[in-house]
Formats: structure tokens, sequence, C-alpha cells
């Protein structure tokens, strides 16, 4: 299925939430972002740099910044997206039928974007042999699910830092697909990343 089809089921589907993340889409792109699809999410880009994703759950709706951690946020809205792990993403949800305010959420928005015009990132620590760095669409796919997340949370630091090279290192978006869908199954069951899975 093509990007544009999927974008398109992502938003046409009904969902509690429709009318909701149709609102966050419409303001996402007055703010002059490109929109894309990656890891199952409408993913909003600039110069094919990931800036905010839209997710829908079954009780709320939301918006990920990829570098939230910079955002100022002065209401102190945003989340963090792993407690304690976590440097850079941030998620703010919503749970009423309409997000808002509008002026407050582009805001947001257009700080992002003008964070990563400006070459702004939160650095990555590679601290202790302990450490484990989550790539993006790890992490996007660990908020989706609950289930998921507490499977991985439960593994050793050396088992999730395997999961998480194993996705980081691929370098087309094909292969970390290709690889998430070999490894899913592995981590809901607590399992080793095999060396046959190493592809």
């Amino acid at each position: 299925m093509e990007k544009c089809d999927r974008l398109q089921q992502f938003y046409e589907e009904e969902h509690p939430f429709q009318k909701g993340i149709g609102i966050l889409r419409q303001w996402v792109q007055e703010v002059g972002l490109d929109e894309d699809f990656k890891w199952s999410l409408p993913t909003y880009t600039w110069n094919n740099k990931n800036i905010a994703s839209i997710g829908k759950f079954k009780k709320h709706y939301g918006i990920w910044f990829f570098q939230g951690g910079l955002l100022k946020d002065p209401l102190d809205i945003l989340k963090n997206a792993q407690e304690g792990k976590t440097k850079a993403m941030r998620h703010w949800k919503f749970t009423d039928e309409v997000p808002g305010p509008e002026g407050l959420i582009k805001a947001y928005l257009l700080e992002a974007l003008n964070n990563e015009k400006a070459g702004k990132r939160v650095p990555v620590v590679r601290g202790d042999k302990k450490g484990v760095v989550i790539p993006e669409m790890l992490q996007v796919k660990l908020e989706e699910d609950a289930v998921l997340k507490g499977a991985f949370m439960a593994l050793s630091p050396g088992k999730q830092r395997d999961y998480a090279e194993h996705i980081a290192t691929a370098k087309r978006e094909e292969t970390k697909q290709k690889r998430w869908l070999a490894i899913e199954p592995l981590i809901r069951e607590g399992k080793v990343l095999n060396d046959k899975y190493r592809k």
C-alpha cells in the first residue's frame, strides 16, 4: 500500500477521535510541515527531519514532538515519552473531541520547526554500558502499545540494547519495518534476539 493510501486510511477510518486527529492534521499542515507516513503513523517533517507525529489510541489521541525536550513548555503540557530514559521525545495528549487551543498548539509546532531549522538537538548521552538508546521508531511503537512497552521494559538492559541497535542500524525505512515485524513477537515473549533474526 502506498504512503498516501495509508495516510488516507489512518485519517478516514472510524475512530472515537476521528474529528480531533483531522483537526490536528490541518493545524500541522498550516504550520508548513511536510506529511509522511512512518512507523504506522502520520509523521510531519521539514527537510526530511522528523518534527512531529499524530497518534490515536482507544482513550486518547495526541501529537508527538521528536525533539520535544527542547521546547519551552511554560504550561507543563508535554509529557516525557519514557521517564528516565527518553531525553528528546515528548507528547501532548487530548481526550476532547476538538484539541486546543489552536494558537498554543501551533506555537509549539512552530518552536519545534524553528529549533530544527537552527540545528538544535537534544544531545544523545552514550553513558555507561547499561545505558540503552531507544531509536525513534521503537520509541513510537512502545508508546502505542502499553503491553508491548511493559514486555520491553521487563527485558534485561542487554536484551533491550540488542533490540534497539537492531532497529537503529537499519539504514532504510523498509529495512526497519522488516526488522520490526520479525522482532515484535520476540519482545512480547521476552526472548533474546537470536542471530537468525539479524538480517
